[in-house]
């Protein structure tokens, strides 16, 4: 005999467990792609910010996170804004972007802060490079009258014209945190896991170098008082006019290699802290792209793999500047 056609309520029942099926399945490629958008692809959050103040207040992220936020400080100090002006910057990329560089949103919106090519803040390329969108950020908020007195809501909606103006307040406090440590003014307050990036295939003193001069600009290694002449760091006993001959590279503080490991250092000016202690958490917060093991200054030390442990002791109150001890030079 023919097989009997199932009845109607069995194939409603059907129907309704293949839909239940598949509402399940679009929840947890939702719920996959929310922890994406939030730890920035790169798995838990990798990197925690305390407060200075003892008061136990803390925010932890992603170290693609922690590396544009680190970004977006840098590019404010080296155009020379204030720790206010960086604060709104901040706030503003963790509401448009959670500081993931983003290739969407609403309509032609793309990158840390949303900016939008078709209203003339640059070209897709630009906007999606953190360097040139927290520039960008910076011009139009130093136009804005009085930014470091208004509200931060206030301040970063005349910047951004957003459609929730209200939200970037809640941000707030967190940025300050970020702020605080990615500013140099609060120290030892940033740590991450370090673990390697292993998508990178150049790593060593010339890729902190150069990301040094894409995040600050080229004057930070004149800042932090390296002897640089033409494009070359002088070494002692050189004249700056064979200084220019042989190069016309990037700027580079001192490096020393011992075994599988360079160490670069960027001498910091006597009552300097501020800078020094930026350098620092820069270091730490760029720590898995340039594959850097160990960062110290003033007494301290951080080390890759330690994202809970705090800066310890060194022992001593060591000088010379920020020290960046990295993995050896690859893919050159």
């Amino acid at each position: 005999m023919p097989e009997q056609s199932p009845t109607p309520k069995k194939r409603r029942r059907g129907r309704l467990f293949r839909f239940s099926a598949a509402f399940v399945v679009l929840l947890a490629v939702a719920g996959y792609l929310v922890v994406q958008y939030v730890t920035g692809g790169r798995g838990g959050p990798g990197c925690k910010v305390v407060s200075g103040k003892g008061d136990g207040q803390e925010f932890e992220f992603s170290q693609e996170q922690t590396m544009n936020a680190a970004t977006i400080a840098a590019v404010g100090t080296g155009r020379g804004m204030p720790a206010r002006a960086v604060t709104i910057a901040l706030a503003t990329a963790i509401q448009e972007s959670q500081l993931v560089n983003i290739t969407s949103g609403d309509r032609d919106s793309l990158g840390l802060f949303q900016q939008r090519p078709s209203q003339g803040w640059g070209t897709e390329k630009q906007i999606m490079d953190p360097t040139y969108a927290a520039g960008v950020f910076y011009e139009h908020l130093a136009k804005v009258d009085d930014y470091r007195k208004l509200p931060l809501t206030v301040a970063a909606q005349r910047v951004q014209r957003s459609g929730y103006p209200e939200a970037y307040a809640k941000h707030e406090p967190d940025a300050t945190l970020l702020s605080a440590a990615l500013t140099g003014q609060s120290a030892a307050t940033l740590t991450c896991q370090g673990l390697p990036d292993t998508t990178v295939t150049t790593t060593g003193p010339d890729a902190v170098r150069a990301a040094l001069v894409r995040d600050f600009g080229r004057e930070v290694l004149k800042e932090t008082g390296a002897e640089v002449t033409g494009g070359a760091t002088t070494p002692k006993g050189t004249s700056a006019s064979k200084s220019k001959a042989k190069s016309t590279a990037t700027p580079s503080p001192s490096a020393s290699a011992t075994g599988g490991s360079s160490t670069v250092t960027l001498p910091v000016r006597s009552g300097s802290t501020k800078t020094g202690w930026q350098l620092a958490h820069w270091a730490v917060a760029n720590s898995s792209v340039l594959h850097i093991d160990r960062v110290s200054y003033a007494g301290r030390e951080w080390a890759a793999g330690s994202a809970n442990d705090p800066w310890h002791s060194t022992g001593t109150k060591a000088a010379g500047g920020v020290r960046i001890q990295t993995e050896g030079p690859t893919g050159q």
